[in-house]
This record gives structure tokens, C-alpha cells and sequence, in this order.
């Protein structure tokens, strides 16, 4: 019994050495790196083996022999492995992969979310860039074009010297940013771009609200003032009327039932945004400064006898509160009656609160003892 439990403990150890593998320093010294960056939701990450410019054994300077030489333009035969005409491997030792957490374009054209290996076929005025979905082989040794996911073009340019090979994201947008292979004094741009950017916010929103984000009313209301603000009118409408909900977990102040108000109107429900503004409007919650902002907003719309309606209830709501008096200078003026315009501005400088209303005011001031309304 003995025996056989020694035997077999030989035959496990044996299996066990033939599949181990030793840690040791990467092939070449070129050391592994990695590098990311989002575009919103969207996370991009490089990873890579960094080989320098001078000779990790001997120390010789190779700039001026690196493109066309080190890395021969187009595609050659390795020597080694099934590939025959092999794209460079953007990189040293294993594949460089590429992994990107959402679909996006790549110089404009489609490239599933996913991780791919990264190859390029060099060249003097113009690169390939290869997105392999085979990702874990070791260099370009068994490439197969068949596995291709997606293959762009690219501009190589000059960059400043970069002694080991990097890759960086120089440009940077909230729906597109700019890769680059960068290596002694030549740069390979491509443009990674988010076609569809906020209707993942939107996706992302709707995943969220069905957890603990959901059991806060505010969460509601950003949404829903996302949502209009990107069209999404009717899911919108949806999440403002539960954040203007007496019900948990809405709640009914101005800030929801203007939301509420203005989804409603978006939608052409003018009957029952007016409703709903005017409770807005004559809410508890309604500050002097919220219905002052809300007169501002009707006046930049061109809405004048709307906005000295707005500034006119917040004068009663709240009386002689700051900014109460400068709703009605701007509402007067807008409307040419200077004389009471000039009365109000001049009640509302003595309230000023700091330096940049105080200058405003008296600029406006100035304008109306000339004649002119103040909101020019």
C-alpha cells in the first residue's frame, strides 16, 4: 500500500513539474505596462511589453534603426510558429491586448467591447492597425488573419524621443480620445470614439435606480433632468413624476415639481405643466432666489410680462429678500418703465451681498438714469 501511495505521489509530482512555470525577469527586460483610460463609461486599457531603444545587452544605440529595420515595414516571415506573413506585434514578448468595456469606433469604424490582440503592419507614410480576437498568443509567431476583428489605418508622424516604447492617450474628449504608439522619434495616432456616450449614462441610470440609488429622490430628479436635457423625453417624465411624488421615495418641493413641469411640457402636455408650475411656484420650498432664477430664465426666453409675473409673486412670497428687489428692476425695465426700474435697483443695492452684484447693479443704474434698459 505503501509503495503504491509512493508511486503515485512520484507520478503528481512529476505532472506538477512538467506544468509549473518559474518566475523569472521578462524575456529581454522589456518590462511589462500598462495603461488606460475612459471615455465616460467607456474604460480603455493597453497592456504591453515595453522594449527601449538602446540594446538591453549590448548597450548600442539603435535611433535611426529602430522603423523599417528592428521593425520591418510590412509583412514578413518570422522563421517561427504558422504565421508566414506576419503583422508586427506593437510591442515585445506576449500579445499587446487591447480591451475596451463598451463598443466604440476605431477611426470610425465598429469594434465589439472585448479584448483583442493588437498588431500593426508598419509603414513608411501609412500603418495597419490590427484587432486579432485572438489575444493571449506570444508575439506575432501564429497570427491568422482570419481572426481578425477589425483592421483601421493610421498616419505615423514624428514625436518627441521616447527611449521605451509607450503608449499614451494625448487627446482626450468626453466621446472620443486619441491613442498613440510612441517609440524613439515616431508617433501612430488612432481615434477611439463613443458614438452613443449619454445613452449609456441612460442605461447606467435606469440599472441604478433599481438599486439603493432609487430610495433617494434626488437620484430621481438627476436623471430626469438628464434625460430631458438628452431627449429622452418620455422615460424622463416617467422619473420626474416619481421624484415629485408625495409617495416614498419621492418628494414634492419646487425643485421636483419644476422638473415635473418642464418634462411635462416637453412632452406637449401643456395643461398639466401649467398645473404643475404653479404649484411649483407657490410651494413652500419655492425660495426668493429660486423664483428670482426662474423670472431670469423667462426673460432670456423673451417671455417679458411672464418674468415681471414671476418677480412680482416672489416680491409677495418674499418680501424685501434679497433678490427680490433686483427681480423687479430687470422686470420693469425690461418692460420700459425706467423710473420704477431705477427705484428698485437702487433698494437692491443697498442689499447687495457681494462686490460682482454690487458692480452689476451699478452699471444698471447707469444705464437706466440714461434711458437704456438694463438687461442690455
Amino acid at each position: 500500500m505503501r509503495k503504491q501511495l509512493s508511486t503515485l505521489a512520484i507520478l503528481l509530482l512529476t505532472a506538477l513539474s512538467a506544468t509549473a512555470q518559474l518566475t523569472m525577469p521578462p524575456d529581454g527586460d522589456n518590462q511589462r505596462a500598462s495603461v488606460s483610460q475612459s471615455i465616460g463609461l467607456v474604460k480603455i486599457t493597453i497592456d504591453y511589453n515595453s522594449p527601449k531603444v538602446h540594446n538591453p545587452h549590448t548597450g548600442e544605440d539603435r535611433r535611426g534603426k529602430i522603423w523599417g529595420k528592428l521593425v520591418p515595414y510590412g509583412l514578413v516571415d518570422l522563421g517561427f510558429g504558422t504565421c508566414k506573413e506576419c503583422p508586427w506585434r506593437a510591442g515585445a514578448n506576449e500579445n499587446t491586448v487591447f480591451t475596451v468595456s463598451h463598443d466604440v469606433k476605431i477611426e470610425g469604424k465598429p469594434l465589439p467591447a472585448g479584448s483583442y490582440g493588437l498588431h500593426m503592419i508598419p509603414g513608411e507614410n501609412e500603418w495597419t492597425i490590427i484587432f486579432s480576437k485572438n489575444n493571449k498568443s506570444w508575439g506575432s509567431f501564429f497570427y491568422n488573419p482570419a481572426e481578425d476583428a477589425l483592421r483601421v489605418t493610421a498616419k505615423p508622424s514624428k514625436s518627441d524621443y521616447h527611449e521605451w516604447l509607450t503608449y499614451e492617450f494625448p487627446e482626450r474628449n468626453t466621446d472620443r480620445a486619441v491613442a498613440a504608439l510612441k517609440w524613439e522619434e515616431l508617433q501612430v495616432p488612432f481615434t477611439i470614439s463613443v458614438d452613443n456616450i449619454n445613452d449609456l449614462y441612460l442605461a447606467q441610470m435606469r440599472s441604478d435606480l433599481r438599486g439603493a440609488a432609487g430610495f433617494d429622490y434626488k437620484n430621481w430628479l438627476a436623471a430626469a433632468r438628464f434625460a430631458l436635457k438628452n431627449k429622452d423625453l418620455k422615460e424622463g417624465l416617467e422619473w420626474a413624476k416619481v421624484a415629485a411624488s408625495p409617495r416614498f421615495p419621492g418628494e414634492t418641493n419646487y425643485d421636483t415639481l419644476t422638473t415635473l413641469a418642464d418634462l411635462q411640457q416637453a412632452n406637449g402636455l401643456e395643461a398639466e405643466a401649467k398645473k404643475t408650475r404653479d404649484a411649483a411656484l407657490n410651494h413652500p420650498t419655492a425660495s426668493a432666489v429660486a423664483l428670482h432664477m426662474y423670472g431670469r430664465q423667462l426673460l432670456s426666453d423673451g417671455r417679458k410680462e411672464e418674468a415681471m409675473a414671476a418677480w412680482t409673486l416672489n416680491a409677495k412670497r418674499h418680501p424685501n429678500e434679497w433678490p427680490v428687489n433686483v427681480g423687479l428692476a430687470r422686470g420693469n425695465s425690461a418692460l420700459g418703465h425706467y423710473k420704477e426700474a431705477l427705484k428698485y435697483a437702487k433698494l437692491a443695492l443697498a442689499q447687495a451681498p457681494d462686490d460682482t452684484n454690487k458692480n452689476a447693479l451699478t452699471e444698471g443704474i447707469k444705464k437706466l438714469e440714461a434711458g437704456k434698459d438694463m438687461n442690455q
